[in-house]
């Protein structure tokens, strides 16, 4: 059975790939070699889209941006009144994401982590950790109301998903909103990252601890995709809510 437009029905598993991991110096060098073409410079139009899916009518939410770079969405949504809390082990990028906003901040060490960084912006209501995110706790960054994943998920290294969806889900609040993008694609045509999640592992990562909706199935394919050699890429967005 094939999905939209032709494009062929979700393959199983991603075996393929189940072995592949970066360290965290090569992330770190995609953000030094300006490689980050992971980046969008105008936001997220599924952010856009569906904002009012994840806030729900509320105000005044602490929102989660794991592995987050620089993403424009996190001052979008702290003007709207939320309070965002972000991690990246890239610390460029976070200082880049300050500098391109052009707010002022501070920066001060994070008890409990060593080395670790938080980059906080003098109106308070933005906090970026420079870490890795399973630095990480309740404890450390307290629990939200909501969460942007797009290109966290597909981003850590297969092996260690499982350890990044009980972190996860030990960051949530109940009744909260969790937005997650994943890709697909032909992941015998491309090593990755970013990686390749079908709705069965979200389903298998996520599903004792909330209900999950897929929301939306969007074409993102470019020229950068069919270097990889593919023939198709799309975005899928599912809606995690964890219920009281």
């Amino acid at each position: 059975m094939d999905g939209p437009a032709g494009v062929p029905a979700e393959l199983p598993g991603g075996g393929a790939q189940k072995d592949r991991a970066l360290t965290a110096q090569e992330w770190l060098r995609k953000w030094e070699t300006g490689a980050a073409a992971f980046h969008k410079e105008h936001g997220h139009p599924l952010l856009e889209k569906y904002l009012d899916v994840l806030l729900s009518g509320r105000s005044g939410l602490r929102i989660f941006f794991p592995l987050c770079g620089k993403a424009v969405d996190m001052k979008r949504l702290a003007d709207l009144g939320h309070s965002i809390v972000g991690v990246d082990i890239s610390e460029q990028a976070l200082k880049e994401f300050f500098a391109d906003q052009s707010l002022p901040y501070c920066e001060e060490p994070v008890p409990g982590i060593a080395g670790a960084k938080k980059l906080k912006s003098t109106s308070g209501n933005i906090c970026l950790y420079c870490c890795s995110i399973y630095d990480l706790s309740s404890a450390i960054v307290g629990k939200f109301d909501g969460v942007w994943d797009r290109g966290a998920l597909v981003a850590v290294n297969p092996c260690d998903r499982q350890r990044y969806a009980s972190l996860m889900i030990s960051l949530m609040e109940k009744n909260s909103s969790y937005l997650l993008v994943t890709v697909l694609y032909d992941p015998n045509k491309h090593k990755g990252p970013p990686f390749y999640v079908p709705e069965s592992e979200v389903k298998s990562l996520f599903g004792n601890h909330c209900e999950i909706k897929l929301l939306e199935k969007v074409s993102d394919f470019s020229d950068r995709h069919r270097q990889w050699g593919l023939d198709y890429f799309l975005e899928t967005l599912y809606i995690l809510k964890f219920v009281a």
